[in-house]
């Protein structure tokens, strides 16, 4: 809610969308979003979830979000590049990868009270369910969440590159963690720490312009100077 009313001047202007990951699969977080006039675009973890969606016969039905997911139809195609292993190969690798996404339209009921104080007062919102299956890949299907229509070719090509957008973000944290290992320092003051952080980037856009992936010898063997070992096998830095 604070940062809802520090980007309030822009809104008039620009829509926002918060980009959330599975761990966000919250009925109290999105309806936090809603009642701020926000939009969402989660990734799902419960596709128990209770849900109603179109019946094949017309009309509505009760049923879980796995259950909706068989319904859903094709919508589009597009092609990105991502960090994947597909068959035959023996490790991931960053490559282009052909995304085929579904969407259709659900009604979601929820307490808007739910998690804080106040009488129940249930409502229902019309969301859309975006299935991405990443073909030939050895990653699961995506499964998102949004309140922005998805009833168009363009509509579910924009709501996959959005999420996709998140998917970057959190693997270039994952690149700066695991092959630089800044969180094993520690350091007492918030300058040291914004120091760090920022040379972290410097080292990690190095290493990306010299190709370097997560699934690489490169990466894995990389020394992780600020601790004085490899930041995979422990061992000290100067043997590599």
């Amino acid at each position: 809610m604070t940062t809802s009313q520090a980007i309030a001047p822009l809104k008039a202007e620009m829509p926002v969308t918060w980009l959330l990951d599975s761990g966000f699969d919250d009925v109290a977080v999105w309806r936090t979003i809603w009642e701020q006039d926000e939009h969402v675009v989660v990734r799902l973890y419960h596709l128990d979830r209770l849900i109603t969606f179109p019946a094949q016969m017309g009309g509505w039905q009760s049923g879980s979000i796995a259950q909706a997911l068989e319904r859903l139809p094709l919508l589009a195609r597009a092609q990105t590049l991502l960090e994947v292993r597909k068959s035959g190969q023996r490790r991931a690798k960053r490559q282009a990868v052909t995304a085929e996404i579904r969407a259709g339209a659900t009604r979601l009921s929820y307490d808007t009270n739910v998690r804080r104080a106040g009488e129940a007062v249930w409502v229902t919102k019309m969301v859309w369910l975006v299935e991405v299956r990443l073909l030939d890949s050895n990653l699961e299907p995506w499964v998102l969440l949004t309140d922005w229509e998805v009833e168009s070719e363009a509509q579910a090509v924009r709501i996959f590159q959005m999420y996709r957008q998140r998917w970057s973000v959190e693997d270039s944290f994952k690149f700066s963690k695991e092959c630089l290992g800044w969180e094993e320092v520690q350091l007492l003051s918030l300058e040291g720490i914004r120091t760090l952080v920022a040379l972290a980037w410097v080292a990690a856009g190095f290493l990306y312009q010299l190709g370097v992936t997560l699934s690489g010898k490169q990466c894995n063997c990389w020394p992780n100077w600020a601790a004085g070992k490899c930041a995979r096998t422990g061992h000290p830095a100067r043997s590599h």
